[in-house]
């Protein structure tokens, strides 16, 4: 069965989300910052099928309604929770990553019923260190472009000099996060709302969270150099979420922060299905 793209009305304005059909449960997937449903690409294509898998554009991105005012990781949450309840899933499994994790682990800790959550490198504490590398790419999404093709350009040297492959999915998220406006294109998402959302990391407690998480949790760290940069989380950015999480299991990858999801994960992949098999 194909994938089934849904719209629905959510706190006020529209939610767009792939479904993908499956039998054991249900896997509800969120993406990073400035990404959408696509970023969560090759772990549909590795679990669809097995499990439902419904892949989420935030609001504020791809073909999500706007982002609400005051937007942060809480509203996004809200909207998660709003979205369970509206597709009637018991016993969620939670998948988020980056800005994704840290919702998705806020979720879990405001519902009982929540069978596991798979945390891809995010739900840390945040300092300069994060803001010195993810502030400076955030500019092409105020920027207008001629042709929808030097967007796409321009974020083949961005994803190159964060060492991620080009492949022909990469451009299709390219081409999907940018629409045409008047005689020119630009990236469907708005700047200062995007980073109202970033500045929300830092409002985040991992301390607070965990102790309220019930469920299983698997945590992947990536440890990879970001093309000439560090890892975008160190070891001590999980030190409070290690610590106060009950029930965690964290695996090291050597992906960077991009590669984790811009490629399809050799190493991660049957950590994940092993984490599945035992919930």
């Amino acid at each position: 069965m194909a994938v089934k793209y849904q719209t629905m009305n959510i706190n006020g304005s529209v939610l767009h989300f792939a479904d993908y059909p499956g039998e054991k449960g249900t896997i509800l997937a969120v993406h990073g910052l400035t990404g959408n449903h696509l970023q969560m690409h090759y772990y549909a294509e590795l679990l669809k099928g097995e499990y439902r898998f419904i892949s989420v554009d935030l609001k504020g991105r791809g073909n999500s309604g706007p982002a609400s005012e005051n937007t942060g990781i809480e509203l996004h949450t809200q909207d998660i929770l709003a979205l369970i309840d509206t597709l009637n899933i018991n016993q969620p499994i939670l998948m988020g990553y980056s800005m994704g994790a840290f919702i998705m682990a806020n979720v879990a800790s405001k519902r009982s019923d929540v069978k596991g959550v798979i945390l891809l490198d995010g739900a840390a504490t945040c300092t300069d260190h994060q803001r010195q590398i993810v502030e400076p790419s955030l500019g092409r999404i105020s920027k207008q472009y001629e042709t929808a093709e030097s967007y796409i350009q321009e974020i083949k040297g961005i994803y190159g000099r964060l060492g991620v492959e080009w492949t022909e999915h990469l451009a299709n998220v390219g081409n999907y996060e940018i629409a045409k406006k008047g005689e020119h294109w630009e990236n469907k998402s708005n700047e200062e709302e995007i980073r109202q959302d970033f500045q929300s990391f830092y409002d985040y407690k991992p301390e607070k969270i965990f102790k309220n998480v019930e469920c299983p949790i698997l945590l992947i760290h990536s440890t990879g150099e970001i093309g000439a940069m560090p890892a975008l989380f160190l070891a001590e950015s999980y030190a409070e979420t290690l610590k106060n999480a009950k029930n965690i299991w964290k695996y090291t990858s050597n992906s960077n922060h991009y590669t984790l999801v811009f490629e399809e994960r050799k190493d991660v992949n049957p950590v994940i299905q092993r984490f599945l098999e035992r919930l």
